[in-house]
This record gives C-alpha cells, sequence and structure tokens, in this order.
C-alpha cells in the first residue's frame, strides 16, 4: 500500500514541475544571464604583486639615461624561437629584453665596468630576474665583452 502512495507522490511532484512552463523558462534564462555575465568579467592578473607591475617608459628625449641596473645575455637556447614581438630570436643581432620599453625602441648600453657601449633594438620582454634591467643577445652582449662575466652593469640611454 505505501508503494501506491510513493507512486502518487511522485506524479503529483512531477505535473507540478511541469505545469509551470513559465517559472521553469524564467529560471533558464536568469542562469543563462548569469552565465554570460560571469564570463564577461575580468580579474586581476595574478603573476605579480601590483606594486611590480610593468608601467610603460615615458619618452625620453635622446641621450637621456632610461636606466641603470644589471645586464644580461641570452642566446643559444632561444636562437630562431618567437619573442614577445612576434620575430624570431636571431642571437646574432643586436636586440635585447626589456620588461616596459615598446618594441622597436632603439637603446644605447654602456658598460661602466669597461666603457663598451653598443645599440641596440627592444624587441622582447624580459629580464625574468628581478635585479636585472635588459636581457641582451649574444652578439650585443659579446660587444660589450660580458659573455665571460654573464652580467655587468649597464647604463641605459636614449635614442
Amino acid at each position: 500500500m505505501n508503494t501506491l502512495v510513493d507512486v502518487d507522490n511522485e506524479h503529483q511532484a512531477c505535473r507540478t514541475f511541469f505545469a509551470r512552463p513559465r517559472a521553469r523558462l524564467a529560471a533558464w534564462i536568469a542562469t543563462a544571464a548569469l552565465a554570460i555575465l560571469a564570463g564577461c568579467s575580468t580579474a586581476p592578473e595574478r603573476g605579480r604583486p601590483p606594486s611590480e607591475e610593468p608601467v610603460a617608459a615615458p619618452t625620453r628625449l635622446p641621450g637621456a639615461e632610461i636606466e641603470r641596473g644589471k645586464a644580461s645575455w641570452y642566446g643559444p637556447g632561444f636562437h630562431g624561437r618567437r619573442t614577445a614581438s612576434g620575430e624570431r630570436f636571431d642571437m646574432n643581432d643586436l636586440t635585447a629584453a626589456h620588461r616596459t620599453l615598446p618594441f622597436g625602441t632603439r637603446v644605447r648600453v654602456r658598460n661602466i665596468q669597461n666603457g663598451l657601449e653598443v645599440v641596440v633594438r627592444i624587441n622582447d620582454r624580459g629580464p625574468r630576474i628581478r635585479d636585472r634591467v635588459i636581457d641582451l643577445s649574444k652578439a650585443a652582449a659579446a660587444a660589450l665583452d660580458l659573455l665571460q662575466a654573464g652580467e655587468t652593469p649597464v647604463v641605459l640611454t636614449a635614442l
């Protein structure tokens, strides 16, 4: 006898559910709208704390000092791969990676220890190591005589 009562209760629940098509349609529309709105929201970048976000460098007058710090170089492991600007990296070109300078910017890099200078074009983003200001291609590093040392203090000057 309990079985018939259970079946009747289930049928009654189904009839009640299907008797309200407008309520179901409204629920589906509300769910879809929330899903679309959630997909359009933006979340903060989680890569770095807000205080370390790169900021576009202001336009500098030619000859003005842009930055001082350590330079390093990269080459063989990245040769032929795409840079952040989209071009292929050639370790034999006079190019460099900088965190904020626009792609195509040309800067003079002077090795403070020996006075050697080289002009490079920014075509990549980096360096990834916090205390460095620029990553040079192998050719640019050779021009500054820093292949052996790996890193050296430099001054970046606007052109």
